[in-house]
């Protein structure tokens, strides 16, 4: 199985087996054609085939009559921010986030700064589909790249708008960091610097291989974990590649769960700002539990960055994101952006003066497990049909097909899903005890099975 996914997240894929150059290039001319060219950014991420990528990202854009500005290694919520900033007709964010190094993808930006919706996505596709690319005569094709070095600092700048980084500053916690040498090695230990903390970091290295797999979750975080016990730290904070996902450990050295990044932000945000809350149908009944303190309501979106970015602006929304560690704070951007929550995280703890045990302790009680299941690209979606089929008489049920297949019962509920970013099926269960929500999830891999 040689995994390539096209889809709403944009093209993503192993390189040198999937994902090639000539592929790269004619997604860049299809964007180009896209957006009728004009001023395109490109931005990447620290994985090796990075330069490789951009390059072909690069030919693609000139090819097309863009003028391309490259903004180097830097995190895809910085060059989100940058494309309305620099006044341009879009972005490509040459990065895999939270995949592993042999993977590369593409993520396409639109002139607002947020990744294309499910309509444009399809139009996208359509446009390379049909293969007719805006081609620029010999004489008109740009004879350089731009380049910006000031995104980071236009970033930190929006960010510093958006905290009482003042009352941050006001007491010093000690933050560690796990950058996992991906982009936010350029970012996020000066912003925390910018929010008076004590910053301890490891894999700040943006030139370095990946330390670990750059996705925040249990297995990937014990390094930050004994790095906040050794250092006494009050935070620790685990990225992904491109500082979109967030991983916390609390000051005792407890790898919280990603689910608990969303939660975590919602409880903090509503008690000083109460109005709708965004997240996808796959993420953790706590976040209405908690929500339903505030009597704020909760939209549930289909599974992606793009249905939850719509959502918030649609409702106005205070807070949004999804279960993976992906916060929205729209007072900097509408879409994920792990440095706007840990403004957040930070400014809260400084000002409350309780450490983060204690708040954690205060959210809902609920055990969640995600089991990946491999299924080969040409059976994944009959495999998926299959199991709705098993399910939808399920007696006592409530049978959701907005995104996938969600089955609840009054005591939990299980989610079964084709990857957005990788070639499986992702069976997501959540109950009140940890024995019901390993039961809902045999229940389900079983049916898929079948």
């Amino acid at each position: 199985m040689k995994p390539l996914k096209i889809g709403i997240g944009g093209v993503r894929g192993l390189v040198g087996e999937t994902f090639t150059p000539e592929l790269a290039a004619g997604f860049a001319q299809a964007f180009a054609t896209y957006v009728d060219g004009g001023r395109v950014l490109v931005g990447r991420d620290t994985r090796p085939s990075g330069p490789m990528v951009t390059a072909a990202v690069t030919s693609g854009l000139l090819a097309a009559g863009c003028e391309v500005i490259n903004l180097g290694v830097v995190p895809t919520p910085t060059l989100q921010l940058a494309v309305p900033w620099l006044e341009a007709r879009g972005g490509i964010a040459v990065t895999a986030g939270h995949n592993p190094s042999g993977w590369n993808a593409l993520k396409f930006v639109r002139p607002d700064g947020l990744y294309l919706s499910a309509v444009q996505a399809v139009e996208l596709l359509d446009v390379y589909h049909q293969g007719e690319f805006a081609k620029a005569p010999w004489d008109r094709i740009a004879r350089a790249v731009g380049r910006r070095d000031d995104a980071v600092a236009h970033h930190l700048e929006v960010l510093a708008r958006a905290v009482d980084v003042a009352a941050a500053r006001g007491r010093r916690l000690r933050a560690a960091v796990d950058c996992s040498n991906g982009a936010t090695a350029v970012l996020v230990p000066r912003w925390l610097d910018a929010l008076g903390c004590d910053v301890v970091a490891i894999n700040d290295e943006s030139g370095a291989p990946f330390a670990h797999d750059p996705e925040p979750r249990h297995d990937t975080m014990t390094q930050a974990a004994a790095l906040v016990r050794a250092a006494g730290a009050d935070i620790g904070f685990v990225h992904d590649a491109d500082g979109e996902r967030l991983g916390l450990v609390d000051e005792t050295g407890r790898v919280l769960s990603e689910e608990l990044t969303l939660t975590l932000a919602v409880a903090i945000r509503l008690v000083r700002r109460a109005g709708p809350v965004v997240t996808n149908v796959s993420t953790t009944g706590a976040v209405d539990l908690v929500a339903a303190r505030h009597g704020a309501p909760v939209v549930r979106t289909p599974v992606g960055q793009a249905y939850v970015s719509e959502a918030i602006l649609e409702h106005d929304a205070v807070i949004g994101g999804e279960g993976n560690g992906g916060v929205a704070v729209p007072e900097v951007q509408a879409t994920h952006d792990s440095a706007a929550a840990i403004g957040l995280l930070v400014e809260h703890l400084a000002t409350s003066g309780r450490p983060l045990s204690a708040l954690v302790a205060e959210l809902p009680s609920l055990v969640m497990t995600k089991t990946r299941v491999p299924v080969p690209p040409d059976a994944i979606y009959s495999a998926l049909g299959e199991f709705r089929e098993a399910v939808l008489d399920e007696r006592g049920a409530d049978v959701d097909e907005a995104d996938g297949v969600k089955v609840s019962w009054p005591d939990g509920w299980v989610h079964v899903r084709v990857s957005n970013t990788e070639s499986m099926i992702r069976i997501i269960a959540e109950a009140g005890t940890a024995a019901r929500a390993a039961a809902l999830a045999d229940w389900a891999r079983d049916r898929l099975r079948r």
